[in-house]
């Protein structure tokens, strides 16, 4: 009776921690992640006006003039400790000049980052190389987006999804080594009122490639069968790009 009880509590063990795996092979572990939280606003008419309330707020973000709103901003926010979208960012937002603009919700996007599995250096993939790729000056173009995968995906095995995911995956190594476009990934399970599983972010140093590689992803077989829901997509080019140290 006493090993089964303990088995069981074997068996509830809760593990949050992001798995990796060293280059001997070893399954590596870290408990640290980056949220990202993506807003966008209308009515907006001085940039520069934007970019000296965020310069002086002191938060670490990017912000984008919307290619397709002439009066539109989106703006990018990153921390490790969500508490600091409502103390940091929330009081930024809400005073002048960002508390007279109108929130376009359904670009609102909050994700996090998360392991696959074999990636050797955690801390990179989780925290500083999305932070680079966003405050990079060269990668200014921008598209972000939502993403929903049906139920029938998470009914197939796990050869299965791990074909359909590196095809996904080749295309955007591909655009990436050409460096054409580089991808930001986050999970959004619970975070999102629409219920989507994904935030997307496309980054390049021009437009064309970023709208090429959707195209081409189109054809997946994740995208064309396994898909519920894809956007909306938020266009937009960076015009401040910082991070707090």
């Amino acid at each position: 009776m006493a090993l089964d009880i303990q088995r069981k509590k074997e068996t509830d063990k809760v593990e949050l921690a992001e798995k990796g795996r060293s280059p001997d092979g070893q399954v590596i572990s870290l408990n640290r992640r980056l949220f990202m939280q993506f807003m966008a606003f209308g009515e907006a008419h001085e940039t520069e006006l934007y970019i000296e309330w965020l310069e002086e707020a002191g938060i670490s973000g990017v912000l984008y003039e919307d290619v397709n709103d002439p009066h539109g901003l989106g703006l990018l926010t990153f921390s490790e400790n969500p508490d600091d979208f409502l103390t940091q960012v929330r009081p930024v937002l809400r005073a002048y000049p960002f508390g007279d603009l109108r929130l376009k919700p359904e670009h609102t996007m909050l994700g996090r980052t998360y392991a696959i599995g074999y990636e050797p250096d955690l801390e990179r993939v989780l925290i500083s190389r999305p932070i680079e790729r966003v405050t990079d000056p060269g990668l200014r173009w921008a598209v972000w987006y939502p993403v929903r995968r049906g139920g029938a995906f998470e009914q197939l095995s796990a050869d299965e999804q791990r074909t359909i995911l590196m095809e996904h995956g080749g295309i955007g190594r591909a655009y990436g080594e050409a460096d054409l476009a580089y991808d930001i990934r986050l999970a959004c399970f619970g975070l999102d009122k629409n219920d989507n599983d994904f935030v997307i972010g496309l980054l390049g140093h021009d437009l064309h490639p970023l709208s090429a590689i959707v195209e081409r992803m189109r054809k997946t077989k994740q995208t064309s069968q396994y898909l519920t829901n894809l956007g909306p997509f938020f266009v937009g080019k960076a015009v401040w790009q910082k991070k707090v140290e």
